[in-house]
Formats: C-alpha cells, sequence, structure tokens
C-alpha cells in the first residue's frame, strides 16, 4: 500500500467522519490564554459548525485517528468488509495538526473518534495520548471532544474525560433488536454500562470540586451520545421515548440523531433509501419540547400516526395542540408558563418576554404580535384582552390554515444562503 502524506490523509479521515453528529461543544468550561500562559480558548455557545450571535462561524477539527475497524457493522461504510480507502493517523500526527490549524486560526477545538484498530483498549489509549498531550505538553486550552469506546478499559474511559471538555458514547441505533442485526459485536449492555460509570464520574467530580477547588475537571460538557435514524425498523415513537430514557439514566446532554446514508457496496439488510430529512428534523423538535417544554414522552408519541410516526408537513407542538383541542384557547394573561410553553409559536424567549410584560398591563393581541415571530401561528390558541379565536380552534380546516402555502419554486433561483 501507498504511503499517504498528512494530507491525503487529512483527506480522507476529515471525510470519514462526516457521519458523526454529536459534536456540538454547549456546556464546557470557560477556559483562555491571557496572561501569556497555555495556547487557545473555549466558548460556551458551541464549536461545530456553530454560529455566535455575532455571526461568527465557531468550527472545530473533526477528524477520525483511523478508518480501519475490526467491526463488521453494517451501516457503517468503515466496517471491516468495506473497500474504502484507509488511512491512520499517529496521535503525535493529530497534536500536530491541531495545533497548526488553531495557530492558522481555522478551528477552536478538535473531536476525535477512531475506527477500532488492534483492540478497544489499544484505541482508546491513542485517543487519550492526543487529549493528554495537547493539554498537559502543549497546554493547549481549546475544546477537544472524545468519542469513547465502551469496550475499552473503565480506566481509559476516565482518563479520557480528564482531558476532554466533552465524552460521547454512541448508542448507534435504538433498540436492541436492531443493534443485535445490524453490529452484532457491539452489546447494549456494555454500552449502557460505560454510560453509567461515565455518569457517575462526572458526578463525583463536580461534588468533588465543590468541596475542593483544586480537584480536578472531568468532562465539563458532560456526555453525550447518537443514535441513527431509518436503518432499522425502529419508529418515531420507539426513538423518543429511548431518548428520554437515556437523559433520565445517564444525564445525558444531547442525544443526536443522524438519518441513516446509504452507504457503498451495502449490506442486503439495510434499506435501500435514506430516510427523509425532515423525520430527523423532527425528531429534534420533539427532543427540544422534552427537554426545555415540559412534554412527557408519552405526549410526544401522542402525536405520532397509527405507525407511530412523527408528522412529516408540522412540527410536533402544532400537531399535539390540533390533537389535543380541549386544551386551549389559553389566557396569556392568567395561564402559567407551563400552559403557555405548549401554544404552537410561542418558544422560551416569547414565553419569558409575555410572563414578564403582563406584570405591567393587560396584554393584547398587538402586543403578542410584537413578542412572537409569527401571530398566524399562535392566534387560534391564546386569549387577550381584546381577542378570542371563538370557533376558529375547533375548525375542521385549522390544520390547513395554518400551513404555509404552496409555493412553485424557480428552476433559476439561487440556493438558499443555508443550502449544503
Amino acid at each position: 500500500m501507498a504511503r499517504l502524506d498528512t494530507q491525503q490523509k487529512l483527506e480522507i479521515l476529515a471525510d470519514a467522519a462526516k457521519y458523526d453528529a454529536s459534536c456540538a461543544s454547549s456546556g464546557s468550561s470557560r477556559r483562555d490564554s491571557r496572561g501569556g500562559k497555555g495556547m487557545g480558548s473555549t466558548e460556551g455557545m458551541g464549536i461545530c459548525h456553530a454560529y455566535a450571535p455575532d455571526g461568527r462561524c465557531i468550527s472545530l477539527l473533526k477528524i477520525l485517528l483511523t478508518n480501519s475497524c475490526i467491526f463488521d457493522c453494517h451501516y457503517c461504510i468503515n466496517r471491516k468488509s468495506s473497500n474504502v480507502r484507509r488511512a491512520r493517523f499517529t496521535a503525535q500526527e493529530v497534536v500536530q495538526l491541531t495545533l497548526n490549524f488553531y495557530k492558522r486560526n481555522y478551528i477552536e477545538g478538535l473531536f476525535l473518534s477512531s475506527g477500532i484498530i488492534g483492540s478497544s483498549n489499544y484505541t482508546m489509549e491513542q485517543l487519550v495520548e492526543v487529549a493528554r498531550s495537547l493539554r498537559e505538553d502543549h497546554d493547549f486550552r481549546g475544546y477537544i471532544h472524545l468519542k469513547t469506546i465502551p469496550d475499552a478499559d473503565p480506566e481509559l474511559v476516565r482518563q479520557a474525560g480528564l482531558h476532554a471538555d466533552r465524552v460521547s458514547i454512541n448508542v448507534e441505533l435504538p433498540t436492541r433488536s436492531g443493534l443485535r442485526k445490524l453490529a452484532p459485536e457491539k452489546d447494549d449492555k456494555r454500552i449502557e454500562g460505560a454510560m453509567k460509570d461515565m455518569k457517575s464520574s462526572i458526578v463525583d467530580a463536580r461534588d468533588a470540586r465543590r468541596k475542593y477547588r483544586s480537584a480536578p475537571r472531568f468532562a465539563p460538557g458532560g456526555q453525550s451520545t447518537q443514535m441513527i435514524v431509518g436503518a432499522d425498523d425502529a419508529n418515531d415513537g420507539a426513538i423518543v421515548t429511548r431518548a428520554r430514557t437515556l437523559y433520565d439514566r445517564f444525564g445525558l446532554r444531547r442525544v443526536y440523531y443522524s438519518a441513516f446514508s446509504p452507504i457503498p457496496e451495502p449490506s442486503a439488510v439495510l434499506p435501500l433509501t435514506r430516510p427523509p430529512l425532515m423525520r430527523e428534523h423532527r425528531l429534534y423538535q420533539s427532543d427540544w419540547l422534552m427537554r426545555f417544554y415540559g412534554f412527557t414522552p408519552k405526549e410526544v408519541v401522542a402525536t405520532t400516526d397509527d405507525k407511530g410516526m412523527l408528522p412529516l408537513d408540522i412540527d410536533p407542538k402544532l400537531a399535539f395542540a390540533l390533537k389535543f383541542r380541549e386544551q386551549f384557547p389559553v389566557d396569556v394573561n392568567r395561564a402559567t408558563r407551563e400552559q403557555l410553553l405548549r401554544v404552537p409559536g410561542l418558544g422560551t424567549k416569547a414565553v419569558g418576554r409575555i410572563l414578564a410584560s403582563r406584570r405591567f398591563r393587560s396584554l393584547r393581541l398587538d402586543d403578542i404580535a410584537r413578542l412572537t415571530v409569527s401571530l398566524k401561528k399562535v392566534r387560534p390558541f391564546i386569549v387577550t384582552a381584546d381577542w378570542r379565536p371563538t370557533l376558529l380552534t375547533d375548525r375542521a380546516n385549522l390544520k390547513a390554515l395554518l400551513m404555509p402555502a404552496p409555493a412553485q419554486l424557480d428552476l433559476f433561483a439561487p440556493p438558499p444562503a443555508n443550502a449544503a
């Protein structure tokens, strides 16, 4: 096999890392190099392809240590039986790449994952060595996210938490049956055991920091996980329920959803087409409802169809309001925060503004228009001092009234700003 230079390795291993979505950095502790000590900084807003409030794009170096792997997971393009071009970095090559990219102001951190080479312990040792060298040898203070390996020795996983801002352990698939079918070499009990150990270590470290200021930080950004959507037959109801269980049991900071993407030379057990990307988007919206809007998994699942799938044409919050119309309309001048959060079109910031404003005056419909982005979606579900929807909330065609009007696309129109 021809020897690859660093640029060729980077091309292969950066492309191989694009399938991993769990690389945001919210929640990491703030560090900087003011005072002439150390190198780099970390920012709590997020790093991987995120945008700060002032419009700055914040990015990180997202690569695999290697795309070689001893496992043969059906859904993975880097599986043992896949006919892809292989490459491998040494730990020091990753360290130098990270430092060089940072010095050129290309990145503010590192997201590092890897295929399994030799053994789980050997691979985990290499990942930890990258983080250790950056922190201890080069005093790097930027963001580091390590993808850990559940089968590795718990002490190695603990070492990852001592050097990384965030760690993640992928559950891979939503159901146990799906994991057994598509990744038979992986075990859901070992994965959950590793997540449980990580949670305990994070909690212990936080307790120690409260008592002793000199206690080391341990994964201050917490842990996250990722589920592949559409590779098996799990429906949205099962995925939502599984995600809530993971949040509750392991104190996860985030659950990421990655729509299955067909790979070259696929296994016969995989679907031939990818699920609609809107399905992934709806799952993220349902995740937000549970995390920030007080919805229970049972309430989110209640919005699914007879096949357990979330509607693709409307968001799950609107689907809930249309299905449970007896809970609406709500009086914006009297309703609790929990009731307001269930109104379609009202986000957490808008609800906060409403609660603050109504302390000084009785809110009218014009006031709500100034406090929200879209009054059209809100009107059928609220009562104000000068507005009552009367029969509007109960109209049979309310869904059609709230959906955006169809528009013919222009063949020669420029692509939208956020197009890939």
